[in-house]
């Protein structure tokens, strides 16, 4: 099965955000994925509502909204307003997991845990039947362009098992160093979803990129 391909706009020009979305309208990218940071949660900032409901305007993909930002749940409704189609929470940000994932439910969105490269799955073991989609993160959160963590396939094999053994129906996504030469090893450990940014962005043909990493099976 052909993976859904989610560009990160993170790693775009922010100065041509119209023109970037644009590409990504006329690609055959399934999703657009949107990286909020807060510079707590994460050493980094990147943008907030208002950049969410700009893109939202041009975007005619869904917006795969990942929040890297202490206290997620104060700005779910604010985020699920400006247009998100899935809202994306940290696990090591949120002790209250349950309900937060439930409140994003509420809004309409898609819900979905993050987990950074330290984090093993079996702390979703007790909700993976309520998500929709588990992010993994293949690098440390924070900066684009880092070098993919090999590890990586091994967690997705774990998250995998736990997934059917839990009859789930939640999508996994990987996030971070996502390119043409780990793509189809991702998928056959049992990824669903590939985020690429700066693999995308940085090519002098992203629609190409986009159009390749999706052609995977």
């Amino acid at each position: 099965m052909n993976p859904l391909i989610a560009p990160s706009i993170l790693a775009s020009d922010f100065a041509n955000l119209e023109r970037e979305i644009k590409m990504i309208n006329e690609s055959q990218a399934d999703w657009i994925h949107v990286d909020v940071m807060d510079g707590m949660f994460v050493p980094n900032i990147s943008f907030g509502m208002p950049v969410v409901e700009a893109v939202k305007r041009h975007a005619s993909k869904p917006l795969d909204v990942h929040l890297m930002i202490v206290q997620p749940e104060r700005y779910v409704d604010a985020f699920q307003q400006a247009g998100a189609y899935s809202i994306t929470i940290h696990a090591e940000a949120c002790p209250h997991l349950h309900r937060n994932v439930q409140q994003i439910k509420a809004l309409g969105c898609k819900a979905g845990v993050a987990l950074n490269p330290h984090t093993p799955v079996s702390v979703l073991e007790n909700i993976i039947g309520d998500v929709d989609l588990v992010l993994i993160m293949s690098v440390n959160p924070g900066f684009g362009g880092q070098k993919f963590i090999p590890n990586t396939y091994r967690k997705i094999e774990h998250l995998r098992k736990l997934i059917d053994d839990h009859n789930s129906k939640a999508l996994i996504e990987i996030d971070g160093g996502v390119n043409q030469d780990n793509a189809k090893a991702l998928l056959d450990a049992g990824a669903n979803v590939l985020v690429a940014g700066n693999f995308v962005f940085s090519s002098p043909d992203p629609k190409g990129v986009i159009a390749r990493l999706k052609a995977v099976s």
